[in-house]
């Protein structure tokens, strides 16, 4: 990278930072490190409780996603507005109204200690592995591009946040992210108009729109009823919406984000204004992917997207075969770009032949089996070299893109974007971790009665550990094949069951804390079992529904044990 570049990345994420840190400088308390001032406007609330959700790894995977799959993962959101208008009508005020540090506090007042503290640990243990996918998925991505080594990039990654979030618990958090989105969101758009630019002189908006619509990239909705599909209607909207209601209802990295607000209103304000702008943010996020696919087919791309593993190959005995590979592409390459040219020519006539289609779209498949080729060549030379390449290079497109193609100074603005998205989701998982390890766990089950300026300094000592763990982690993790749907899957997993417990609470109010203790550990052990037979092919099922079967396993056998302890009871 340019001067210029190094300047423009280190002075905005040192600003980012000193600012956290000087406004939560007057955190002297537990509650005012744990759970903030209480001072939060609507708009503050709602770009934290954004880019808690959006890490590193959404600007990283979600275009490369769309480079490939097109704009199908929009669906994934469809179920957000729904969620938000949920919690705003039945959770923010119970938990106003009680005026809890943590969501799991609620759940001793309904049940007892033993449920609190199940849920709290399914929720350490998800979150806990979350955190360091979300250190490790943009280290191991920004090492292989700027060269660096991948322990240093994790350390720097978490040194940073750790520091911060120490010295100002969850007011730093929330301040900083403000900020950070700030970044985010201007970066994504200056990276649009910059791609728009980028078009060839006789290619504009429309025509390009045109091109990517033919090639199956706008694609947004599937109304195919498919269990086994992760992005329809029917995932979105069912499995979608429970996913949402458990991560912004129950997950203490965001309760903890509007728990913070000054008022119950400018709560409620800041997740509507999560749910009404979060779907048009991840619409420009996988727009910003349709348009980096556009401006590959006028630019020759890699056959490989990861320049390390190309590199790798280029060193062993697959060579040879990797080398026809990429002279296959340019040569197909060719063909698509006549094709291409000829679809924009009957365009402007208003008269596309399907044929010129057929045979546009035909050159885009043979891209993509060439891609695959060359993935199974690193494949193999992976295995006979024992090297740790990952085949998979989806994650790579967007950063490669940036790196390759943009002016001097925009490339340090959207490496700040990766760095502070990455910061910014970390940040907030190593305080709600901590919160929960404090309030949930220590103070309520092992040490009870201590002063304020000790639970204060075991908030900081936790927030330190979780941080170290997280690293520990990231420095030892092994990539999913696609980074988005890891952080996902984790939470699909041990969702479910989490929202389960608090459905029950809320709304089977006859239930006892034994029946949904028992019924979660069930419901958990079930889920656990199916997401296993999906993994090794004895079933086939998106791992989105997880979180609907979780919910109502738990509510059932809830219901279930609950009659026979009824019917067990004396008269």
């Amino acid at each position: 990278m340019h001067i210029i570049d190094w300047t423009v990345l280190i002075a905005i994420l040192l600003a980012i930072v000193i600012y956290g840190v000087w406004k939560s400088r007057n955190a002297k308390t537990t509650e005012s490190y744990l759970k903030g001032d209480h001072n939060l406007k609507w708009w503050t609330i709602g770009l934290s409780v954004m880019a808690t959700q959006a890490s590193a790894i959404t600007f990283l995977s979600t275009p490369g996603q769309a480079y490939d799959d097109g704009m199908r993962f929009a669906q994934f959101y469809f179920g957000l507005p729904l969620a938000m208008i949920i919690l705003c009508i039945f959770f923010l005020p119970l938990y106003y109204k009680l005026n809890v540090y943590t969501a799991y506090e609620f759940l001793e007042n309904r049940f007892n200690l033993k449920t609190r503290s199940l849920t709290a640990i399914l929720f350490l243990i998800q979150r806990g592995l979350a955190a360091g996918i979300t250190i490790y998925a943009p280290a191991i991505i920004l090492s292989t591009i700027l060269q660096w080594n991948l322990s240093v990039t994790i350390l720097i990654i978490g040194v940073v946040v750790i520091f911060y979030t120490v010295s100002g618990g969850t007011n730093a958090v929330s301040q900083t992210q403000k900020q950070q989105m700030i970044v985010i969101l201007s970066g994504m758009v200056v990276a649009f108009f910059v791609l728009l630019n980028k078009l060839p002189e006789n290619i504009g908006f429309g025509e390009a729109i045109d091109v990517a619509g033919s090639l199956g990239k706008l694609n947004i909705v599937s109304f195919n009823f498919d269990l086994s599909d992760r992005y329809n209607i029917w995932t979105a909207m069912l499995g979608g919406t429970f996913l949402f209601l458990s991560y912004f209802g129950t997950d203490q990295s965001q309760v903890q984000r509007y728990l913070s607000g000054k008022s119950l209103t400018e709560s409620r304000l800041g997740l509507l204004f999560n749910g009404v702008f979060k779907v048009p943010m991840q619409f420009l996020i996988l727009f910003v992917g349709v348009m980096v696919f556009m401006f590959y087919q006028f630019n020759d791309a890699p056959l490989h997207f990861n320049a390390a593993n190309v590199a790798e190959v280029k060193q062993s005995e697959m060579a040879a075969d990797y080398t026809v590979l990429e002279q296959r592409l340019v040569d197909n390459n060719k063909v698509k770009r006549q094709a291409i040219d000829r679809f924009l020519e009957e365009n402007k006539s208003g008269e596309v032949s399907a044929t010129t289609i057929e045979k546009m779209n035909a050159t885009v498949d043979a891209e993509v089996a060439l891609r695959n080729e060359a993935k199974t060549i690193i494949a193999k030379a992976s295995t006979q070299n024992d090297l740790d390449m990952d085949a998979e290079d989806t994650d790579y497109v967007f950063i490669t893109f940036i790196t390759e193609h943009l002016p001097v100074g925009l490339i340090g603005l959207l490496l700040a974007v990766i760095f502070s998205a990455a910061m910014s989701s970390t940040a907030s998982e190593l305080s709600a971790l901590a919160t929960t390890s404090v309030i949930d766990i220590y103070k309520r089950n092992f040490v009870k009665d201590k002063g304020d300026r000790f639970y204060l300094n075991a908030s900081k000592v936790f927030t330190l550990i979780w941080g170290l763990i997280a690293l520990a982690f990231a420095m030892f993790a092994s990539l999913f094949d696609n980074l988005i749907e890891a952080v996902n899957i984790i939470g699909s997993i041990f969702y479910g069951s989490i929202l389960g417990i608090f459905a029950v609470a809320f709304f089977l109010k006859w239930i006892k804390g034994n029946s949904v203790f028992f019924a979660a550990l069930l419901a958990e052990t079930i889920v656990i079992a199916l997401f296993a037979l999906d993994k090794y092919g004895y079933i086939e099922l998106a791992y989105l529904w997880l979180n609907l079967i979780g919910c109502v396993l738990v509510m059932l056998f809830a219901t279930i044990f609950d009659s026979m302890e009824t019917k067990k009871a004396p008269l």
